[in-house]
């Protein structure tokens, strides 16, 4: 499991996180827009263009409709819009809906909801897409439009570029007031999506309701704390909340590693309960803690939801090149066949496509799941989770031992005008060529007993450096070395 999360930069290394620092140290961090074709992501207030101000609202959600127009043939768009309960939500809604409807298309709008329900709401209304209000585990200063396609997934490579392409656009022509899009329908999806997930054939509902769990549930005070809740009562459990108010006032940093989930891991143990939840501020990632407070793992969440699909039936599995090794050996253990796509929910879920996956993600967490739809999803996580835990009859403990034992270190280099990562990038695949390299997605370098990853975000302005081996010493150890050698690269002290 990943069991420390620093950032390096050339000439300090910050440990606390971003939302607990103080105004002081916030200074050293440059507010920012991020433009990738993954959405648009930025602090609110500031600047225009360097941060996520109302002018660039409108400016990426006017591009957003051009492109879906042009893509469906100039047609009246109907779009769902959702968001999770940061801050800044409601503003930026209300920006988003506007705009929506003063390009011409109407609006769908299902409020307070988690990234996959407001999918699935694309997918349940027939709508020809989304925009999803959320910055996902960035702290409580950032907000993002994520952008989905007609089926409720996220654009992809050639849609995105399309859409910053537009937004570069200095005028644009919108429609008269006879052409002005409306509000078609203005209610809750939570209920709608928790019913679909409960129905999927390897939810065992009533064996989960008579095995009456009591669950812990972190939601970082975000929409996590309204679903999540209600999905658990739903299957019989008793819940004890924690950080459940969907006031967006994240009571840690809403990313949930093992060292922002103390409080957590506190509460189990002194309620007696069977398992702790904890979900980011859009829930499409899942995090499980056992019943003794330790960590289960965010990389063995998806592990032990695909040891449970493909008990049923071998079958083919995909996760991200950063995802730890014990999926490919429980599926290879199952019989099936294991491969990794490049980083990013869209990669995955092309290469899901591609094999005919039955079960994939990435290793944080984020579960997908095509029998219900192609997106990282902690509610089908918690429930396809809970009838495993049933059936195998152990405690969370027991079955986390059952698995093979990987940790990783998850770290990060911040970028400076003076790092050429395609430089460093190439020089460490040209160093390392004697060994299985992949690089469709930055240089993984796969040793026989370890790896190490290295890549450029498409999310925040850093290079990631991430390591795996069968200890954590080893693990800290790899990423040391290959951290220095990556400042030796950039001559940075």
């Amino acid at each position: 499991m990943w069991h420390k999360n620093n950032i390096f930069t050339s000439n300090y290394k910050i440990k606390q996180p971003f939302s607990n620092r103080t105004d002081k140290h916030r200074t050293l961090i440059k507010m920012t827009l991020i433009k990738s074709i993954s959405g648009i992501r930025g602090t609110i207030g500031g600047t225009q263009g360097d941060n996520l101000t109302p002018i660039d609202i409108v400016k990426f959600t006017t591009a957003y409709v051009r492109f879906m127009s042009e893509k469906h043939g100039g047609k009246r768009l109907t779009v769902v819009v959702g968001r999770d309960a940061r801050i800044s939500g409601a503003m930026v809604n209300d920006i988003i809906e506007g705009t929506l409807m003063g390009c011409g298309a109407d609006v769908i709008n299902v409020g307070l909801c988690t990234t996959p329900g407001t999918e699935m709401a694309v997918i349940t209304h027939k709508a020809d897409g989304g925009i999803i209000i959320t910055a996902s585990h960035n702290p409580k200063q950032w907000n993002a439009l994520k952008l989905l396609n007609e089926h409720g997934e996220f654009l992809n490579d050639a849609e995105g570029k399309r859409v910053l392409a537009l937004a570069e656009q200095e005028t644009f022509d919108y429609p008269t007031v006879d052409a002005l899009g409306k509000v078609i329908l203005r209610e809750e999806f939570n209920d709608t999506h928790i019913a679909q997930v409960l129905a999927l054939k390897m939810v065992d509902v009533e064996a989960v309701r008579a095995r009456h769990f009591k669950v812990v549930v972190d939601a970082v005070n975000s929409v996590g704390g309204i679903v999540i809740p209600r999905l658990l009562r739903q299957l019989g459990c008793e819940v004890v909340e924690l950080n459940c108010t969907p006031d967006g006032h994240f009571a840690h940093n809403p990313e949930p590693l093992p060292e922002n989930l103390t409080q957590i891991s506190e509460v189990i143990v002194r309620e007696k309960a069977d398992l702790g939840v904890v979900v980011d501020p859009d829930v499409d990632r899942l995090a499980l803690v056992c019943q003794n407070g330790e960590m289960f793992g965010e990389e063995y969440t998806l592990v032990a939801v695909a040891d449970y699909i493909l008990s049923a039936g071998a079958g083919n599995t995909v996760s991200n090149l950063s995802s730890s090794r014990a999926l490919r050996d429980v599926t290879e253990a199952h019989g099936g066949h294991y491969e990794a796509s490049a980083v990013g929910e869209v990669n995955v879920v092309a290469k899901m496509k591609q094999t005919g996956a039955v079960i994939g993600g990435e290793g944080n967490g984020g579960v997908i799941y095509p029998a219900l739809h192609y997106g990282r999803d902690a509610l089908v996580g918690v429930a396809l989770f809970l009838t495993f835990l049933v059936k195998k009859g152990m405690t969370m403990t027991e079955l986390r031992a059952t698995y093979p034992a990987y940790y990783a270190s998850k770290n990060k280099i911040q970028l400076t005008p003076e790092i050429d990562v395609d430089k460093v990038l190439h020089e460490m695949k040209t160093r390392y060529a004697g060994e299985k390299v992949n690089d469709i997605d930055g240089v993984k370098i796969d040793f026989p007993d370890n790896w190490v990853h290295l890549r450029k975000s498409n999310t925040e302005p850093i290079i990631r450096v991430y390591t795996e081996a069968r200890s954590p010493e080893e693990a800290d150890a790899l990423a040391a070395r290959f951290i220095a050698e990556i400042k030796g690269i950039c001559g940075i002290k």
